[in-house]
């Protein structure tokens, strides 16, 4: 019954839109009003700069990672503790308090994998950063970040997070099939651009 309650305070939690928040309260913007409408840390920055953009970032990162360290004190499965992640992300791409709406689940894919195994994390996040630099595409980046998940985490030996990695891969490429349509025809837009 813990692990149960567990499970839905991790989604209450994660539902929490960190990015309308910081929008709304540091810069008087409504971040789903302007830009790619998306409440995540890159739509923030572009609309009400770095620093805002940042702290969405680290904020929408401790809602994976945070859940699932404390879940880890419960409970040492792997299936519970998979779950946990899920329930994270759900919260952040489905909130309840957006009326199902949400983030594209990139920063708290991070979190999550950060608390399953931090060097594969680590792994993945340094192919995301040399992605965006070269092509200055955040979008690219993320699926380069997702893309590379399931391996790196085989790579460092932590293969039982692997199945949960394929399927947040396959849900954040699908969250971001605009992005891909639109770096297909050369009209994604560059991180440094205005939106």
């Amino acid at each position: 019954m813990v692990l149960v309650v567990w499970l839905v305070l991790t989604y209450l939690a994660a539902s929490f839109p960190f990015g309308l928040w910081a929008g709304l309260a540091l810069a008087g913007v409504d971040p789903r009003r302007a830009g790619s409408r998306n409440t995540g840390a890159t739509n923030v920055a572009r609309l009400c700069g770095t620093k805002c953009g940042v702290l969405v970032l680290l904020l929408d990162l401790l809602k994976g990672l945070l859940p699932v360290v404390v879940g880890s004190a419960l409970s040492d499965s792997w299936i519970f503790l998979s779950l946990v992640g899920l329930a994270a992300l759900l919260g952040h791409m489905c909130s309840v308090f957006l009326y199902g709406k949400g983030g594209k689940g990139v920063a708290t894919t991070i979190g999550v994998f950060l608390a399953y195994a931090p060097g594969a994390a680590l792994l993945a996040v340094a192919a995301c950063t040399l992605v965006i630099w070269r092509t200055g595409y955040v979008s690219a980046g993320s699926l380069t970040l997702v893309g590379a998940m399931p391996l790196t985490l085989v790579l460092t030996g932590n293969v039982r997070y692997a199945p949960v990695a394929l399927v947040v891969a396959a849900w954040v490429a699908w969250r971001h099939r605009e992005n891909i349509g639109r770096l297909a025809a050369g009209q994604e837009k560059g991180w440094r651009k205005k939106a």
